[in-house]
């Protein structure tokens, strides 16, 4: 057995503003990807993966007696297929902010879900929101509180455009060009992240009226701006309103960013060589960069490993 593939994702703006209703711009990212198989289940990471996957199943089972209007799911091929040793092969690194559970609870959606939402039919809006409910109940079991949006894309395999909570549509990003001078990129911190703690962090915050202000004022103008310019394919501006979030970042959500990276961060608004911002919930695994000449940032970063994800 082995099922379709489900890649991972980026979250190009709105890490954290989501949560709080401004705009957000979720796309796939074809590099990772996860599938449920059966094979090769004898391996150490198999058997973890599996071990895992049962005490999922023994969450699902209890999701769905207690909201069975929500979803419900073929329980008894799923806990055979476990006890077969079926695992989820993922290359898809955890702990980096490119979903990796998401793309796991797609794909159980996809295989077990009773009367399942297709990626084939007729999405309209309500049909997204409800997917997008099973998906956060699904991975609540991962983070503790989630807004479903990893899981909706890895299941969709398109981009996400997040206009609030519950306003959310597909739609279509500038081609890339290959021999584009500029691009979006990741820099691996070299540590692993965890939503949880960086999530209350952020709660905590919440609950001054200065981080508030600052929260509705600047970063959520500057992401909202952020993805209307990438939309429209008006790189000049969003060059201006990244830099603008990039130092809100850094001023305001310190405890997100790794140590060893805050004069990394604060050297590329300085030069103007490149641009960071979170990638996900932060705290380590992959930081997001813009950068309008590639070859400059690397130059730039050197001694630091970089993935590029989208090139104009």
């Amino acid at each position: 057995m082995k099922g379709p593939l489900f890649y991972s994702k980026i979250l190009l703006f709105g890490e954290y503003g989501i949560i709080k209703d401004s705009k957000g711009l979720s796309i796939p990212y074809n590099f990772y990807n996860g599938a449920l198989k059966i094979e090769g289940k004898d391996s150490a990471e198999a058997q973890k993966s599996n071990a895992s996957m049962k005490r999922f199943a023994a969450f699902l089972e209890t999701l769905q007696k207690e909201q069975p209007e929500l979803v419900t799911f073929d329980l008894d091929t799923l806990n055979r297929n476990l006890e077969e040793g079926m695992y989820f092969d993922s290359t898809i690194p955890q702990g980096y902010g490119v979903g990796s559970s998401g793309a796991l609870v797609a794909a159980i959606y996809d295989r077990y879900a009773n009367d399942k939402i297709t990626v084939l039919e007729n999405l309209t809006r309500d049909k997204m929101l409800h997917l997008k409910k099973i998906f956060g109940q699904m991975e609540s079991f991962f983070h503790g509180k989630s807004s479903g949006l990893d899981p909706l894309n890895s299941y969709l395999s398109i981009p996400i455009l997040i206009n609030s909570q519950d306003n959310i549509e597909t739609t279509g990003i500038p081609t890339q060009s290959t021999t584009g001078k500029g691009a979006v990129f990741l820099l691996d911190s070299g540590i692993v992240g965890e939503t949880a703690p960086m999530v209350s962090i952020f709660m905590e915050s919440l609950k001054e009226q200065g981080f508030r202000d600052m929260f509705k004022k600047e970063f959520a103008q500057y992401t909202d701006a952020c993805v209307d310019n990438f939309l429209h394919g008006d790189f000049k501006s969003l060059f201006s309103n990244t830099k603008k979030l990039s130092k809100v970042v850094l001023s305001n959500f310190k405890p997100m960013i790794p140590e060893q990276f805050h004069s990394v961060w604060q050297k590329g608004i300085d030069t103007n060589d490149y641009y960071l911002k979170l990638c996900g919930s932060g705290g380590g695994g992959y930081i997001l960069g813009f950068t309008e000449d590639l070859e400059k940032a690397k130059r730039s970063l050197e001694g630091h490993k970089l993935e590029v994800v989208y090139q104009f």
